[in-house]
């Protein structure tokens, strides 16, 4: 997990998730749209997988 990624998980989630898959940005989409803690949160943990 770069640092790249990390500052734009917190800036933007669903940009910073965007090479995992359209399945992993769809939901960080969805959960930045209802509120923007999720979505961060959401963006944080699916970077952390290392899968």
């Amino acid at each position: 997990m770069s640092f790249i990624r990390v500052l734009l998980a917190i800036i933007f989630p669903p940009l910073a998730v965007i090479g995992k898959g359209c399945g992993s940005f769809l939901i960080v989409l969805l959960l930045t749209l209802c509120g923007w803690v999720p979505g961060v949160i959401a963006a944080l943990i699916i970077l952390n997988n290392p899968n």
